[in-house]
This record gives C-alpha cells, structure tokens and sequence, in this order.
C-alpha cells in the first residue's frame, strides 16, 4: 500500500448520452482544491447526443488535461470504466460520475485517504442536485458512515471510489457482465482478496437522483434484481440472506406506510414508496431468475 502522494492522478467519467448534464461536473472538477497534478477522462459509452464533438473542443481541455476515450464496443457502465482505466496514465484512479457534482474538497480527501488505505470512497448527499421533493425519496448516509452491508462487507460507490491502478488490475476491474451494482461487487472482491477499503468523509459528492417515478422504478428494480445474483456469487464468503421476519416487517411497513393511507399513519412519499417497492420487486424477480431465496 502506497504511503506518498501519487504522481498523477486519472479522474474517469464514464459517459452516454450526458451532454446536458456533464458540465456541471467538469466545471466543479476545475474548482478542485487538490494541489497535485490530475488528468480527466471521459469515456463515451457510444453517445449519439454529440458528447464527443463537446468533449474534443471543450473549453477546459487543457485546465484539467481533458481527453475521451471511445467505449462504445461494449454497452454499460463497468465497461466504460475499464476502458477509461485502461486509457488512463495516472497510478491513482479515480472515478466519478457525469451526472453528479464533486465538491471541491473531494479528489484531495480521496488522495489523502488513498495513502492509508488500498481503495477509498465517499459519501454523497441529495440537496444539491434535487429539489426538496426528490430529495425526500432517497435518504442517504451520514457523511461519516461508510456504505455497509449487514453482517458482511462494507463496499464503496462507482461514482465515488478511488482505488489504486496496482489494486484495480489485480482484481481485474468492474465485472463487465453486471448491469447494476458492480461497484459493490468490486468492493467486495478487492477485499477479499486482502486490499483495504477506506471511507473519506470529506470526498463528498452531490449526487442527481432520477427526477420521475418511472426512472425511480426502473433503477429501484434493477438495484433490487441485482442482489440474487450478488447473493449466488458471495454467499460462500458469509453473505446471508434477508430472514422471513424482517422481510414480513418490510412488507407490512410498504402496506401501512403506502401514500394512500390515512394521514395520521406515517407514511413514505409517494417516490420513497415507489424506490422501496420496485426494490422488492427487482428481488422477487432476481430470486426466481437466480433460482435461490434472497428477498
């Protein structure tokens, strides 16, 4: 585990379809309080929106020492990913991305962090990006308390992860065959295989939820389908299941906490209903397509 500052640091950005969004993003990465050297990447997953021409001509270029990197061969995220890695000169990489917004204390607390521990993440917050409304139906962690996974290992965010490019090439990079959730699988698998995770409370990210219930369900779905197939790959590590009675008390909480009841019952917004509804659909459908119990 390294001990000193890296030399260059590589910024990824896996991109599509993000020409209206991603300037907020270069913009706070230009704003960055990190005294070392850092190069951006941005690595276009086949946009059809004119990214690449914004990209290739874009006024910061030579502030952040901007280039693009063509993934488009393979659709999804993991694969931009290790295209942009692939690219990347830094021996610390970091990743963030193009809807979101670093704050500018972020890359120099992952850096700081990064020389304790083999892979670093942050936390996020919704008050930035949404409106008081959306930001309601997620909630987030406290900056302080890493992403944990009850009675396993704790994982780190995509959109919020530094990592070593010794560590990310041993363990092979982002799974390439997940859709969702591949930075919980790549946090898990470093981990297992002996390397550190750290959290940087300070390495916060605004972070843009989707604005509209059928975005929310379909990502809610996803993350939830996600979790059989994660239960398949680490149940042989410790990973446990949900038991039947606190997955009765979820239930019953969705059904005495739906929008349409009474007003003196607490209740979940419509969206936070939606979010945790849809996740226990996607589960349900991952657990029959998996063949194994993981509600």
């Amino acid at each position: 585990m390294p001990a000193q500052s890296p030399d260059l640091v590589s910024v990824i950005i896996p991109a599509y379809n993000a020409m209206g969004v991603i300037d907020v993003q270069l913009t706070a990465l230009a704003e960055q309080d990190y005294q070392g050297t850092f190069e951006v990447i941005v690595s276009d997953n086949g946009s059809t929106d004119g990214l690449a021409e914004h990209i290739d001509g874009h006024p910061l270029r030579e502030v952040l020492d901007l280039r693009r990197v063509d993934s488009s061969a393979t659709k999804g995220a993991p694969h931009a990913r290790n295209a942009g890695a692939a690219a990347a000169r830094g021996e610390y990489l970091v990743f963030c991305d193009a809807d979101d917004m670093v704050h500018p204390e972020w890359l120099g607390a992952l850096v700081a962090a990064g020389q304790e521990y083999d892979s670093v993440s942050g936390p996020v917050e919704t008050t930035t990006l949404n409106t008081p409304k959306v930001a309601s139906w997620r909630p987030v962690q406290p900056p302080d308390k890493p992403e944990e996974t009850p009675g396993f290992l704790n994982f780190g965010l995509s959109g919020n992860l530094g990592i070593w490019r010794s560590v990310f090439d041993s363990v092979g990079g982002f799974d390439e065959s997940l859709n969702v959730c591949e930075d919980i699988d790549i946090s898990w698998r470093l981990q297992l295989a002996g390397f550190t995770l750290g959290h940087a409370p300070k390495a916060m990210v605004a972070y843009r939820l989707r604005d509209n219930y059928r975005a929310l369900w379909r990502q809610a779905f996803a993350y939830g389908e996600a979790g059989p197939q994660l239960y398949r790959d680490y149940r042989c590590y410790g990973l446990r299941p949900t038991k039947p009675f606190p997955l009765l008390v979820y239930v019953l909480a969705l059904v005495f906490r739906s929008p349409i009841v009474p007003r003196f019952i607490s209740r979940l917004s419509m969206g936070g209903w939606i979010y945790y509804t849809a996740f226990l659909a996607g589960r349900l459908s991952g657990s029959i397509k998996e063949r194994i119990w993981c509600v």
